[in-house]
């Protein structure tokens, strides 16, 4: 075959998904198509470009018609795209030739692009995020009194409810919701600067078409905007790239925030563990019995591809003159990457969240795996008062060696030293959750069940 497409082999998280396709070659065209085409609508709005031809130059700005590989292979003589762009929609819009990219710069078109592709990739993301949210609720819901071992530093420390394990994760999400909505309500921005982001060329075709150039460049940028369903921004950024820094820092968060999903539950799914497991999939090319957790797998080989990607896109801020050479290229395909990774993790975070088996038998199961050794502190607080600090640390350090030791439960021990009334109802992990319910409810926008 001529070429190799790039079909996600390497990056299965998001193969097939959404984003893949909103961020792809093709995709990547078009929106440079639909840039040219809005800037011809807007200058025919300001009377520099004729109507017909604007029209005209809309119905050829079709990427299904451009030769993708012969315009990657031409962008190694310019170090852009869009040049030969310019010339394959030349050629497509017939005697409307001349009004394609009038007084323009590929940065312009470029750039602008960029931000077609991140506002419709951005949505798709704001949506699946939403998704993932209500489902990740509904577990909270449903779980807010399972009770389950919390675990600090790798080990069981007091007990928890996977309700509020739940509810933490849709709040990272929601998090990194607020965050993509920001970016989306906020507008991201058209680019109009022309060649060293003085509009000059602008600027003269209007002065040639006998267009009054008063404010000439604010109202082409709010046209341009307008076309395309951008922002008009403030001032041109060919340089100036808090666009592109912002989109990578959301970027990241998001990534970040469906990782920590995707890391618990490749712990909780452990063998030795077994508190939930993925709906489906997960076999081996090796081992019969295994069901790996895949899903979860994905979303984090995104949540620690982003984050380096996003810095590599951030450093381009350090863009030299008005026109970098180099940094402003470097940005293209890190965060292309960012957006089709973090994009692919959302949606498959749809699919973890929705599907996700909880096992709350076997979270008690472990619970009781420490022989009442998860509710020492709760033993020390009784205690504390009635002993003094120091002994009854003391006590509930050697009974816990000795319970450990001779594999017996912490009460038995306990009860050798002390009045079985004293120890009454304290060694139960599910009555020391402490304020877990009501937090749940407050997360989830409810009255506590205890008032």
């Amino acid at each position: 075959m001529d070429a190799d497409p790039d079909s996600g082999l390497l990056s299965p998280v998001r193969a097939g998904t959404p984003a893949e396709a909103a961020t792809g070659d093709l995709a990547w065209v078009q929106a440079m198509l639909d840039a040219e085409a809005a800037l011809a609508r807007g200058q025919a709005r300001l009377g520099t470009v004729p109507p017909e031809a604007a029209a005209a130059i809309t119905a050829a700005a079709r990427a299904e018609r451009v030769d993708l590989v012969a315009l990657a292979r031409g962008a190694r003589e310019t170090a852009n795209p869009v040049v030969g762009l310019v010339k394959a929609l030349s050629a497509a819009a017939g005697e409307a030739a001349e009004y394609v990219h009038r007084g323009s710069t590929s940065q312009d078109i470029f750039d602008t692009a960029m931000m077609l592709v991140a506002d419709r990739t951005l949505r798709l993301l704001d949506a699946d995020l939403t998704a993932v949210a209500a489902a990740l609720g509904e577990l909270a819901r449903e779980h807010r009194d399972t009770t389950m071992a919390g675990r600090t530093l790798t080990a069981h420390a007091v007990p928890t409810t996977f309700g509020l394990k739940a509810a933490g994760w849709r709040q990272l999400v929601l998090d990194a919701g607020v965050r993509v909505r920001r970016v989306l309500d906020g507008g991201l921005p058209v680019s109009l600067g022309g060649a060293a982001g003085t509009l000059a060329a602008y600027l003269e075709y209007a002065r040639v078409a006998g267009v009054d150039r008063t404010g000439y460049a604010e109202r082409l940028t709010a046209a341009f905007a307008e076309e395309t369903g951008l922002a008009a921004g403030g001032l041109p950024w060919h340089t100036l790239r808090t666009p592109t820094a912002d989109l990578a820092a959301v970027l990241a968060f998001t990534a970040t925030a469906l990782g920590k999903l995707a890391v618990d539950v490749q712990t909780l799914a452990r063998t030795e563990i077994a508190e939930v497991s993925e709906p489906t999939g997960g076999g081996s090319s090796a081992m019969p019995h295994k069901r790996n957790p895949v899903l979860a797998t994905l979303i984090r080989s995104a949540a620690l591809q982003v984050p380096v990607l996003a810095a590599g896109v951030t450093q381009s801020v350090v863009a030299e003159d008005e026109r970098s050479g180099g940094a402003w290229h470097a940005e293209w395909q890190l965060l292309r990457e960012c957006l089709r990774l973090t994009g692919g993790a959302a949606h498959t975070a749809v699919e973890l969240a929705n599907g996700l088996v909880v096992h709350a038998e076997q979270m008690r199961a472990n619970l009781d795996a420490t022989h009442g050794l998860i509710v020492s502190e709760r033993l020390s607080a009784v205690l504390a008062p009635r002993l003094g600090k120091a002994t009854a640390k003391e006590l509930l350090g050697k009974a816990s060696a000795q319970a450990l030791r001779e594999g017996r439960s912490l009460g038995d021990v306990l009860t050798e030293v002390l009045d079985p009334d004293e120890l009454e109802g304290l060694l139960d992990p599910a009555a020391y959750t402490g304020a877990a319910g009501q937090l749940v409810d407050k997360a989830l926008g409810k009255q506590s069940k205890s008032g």
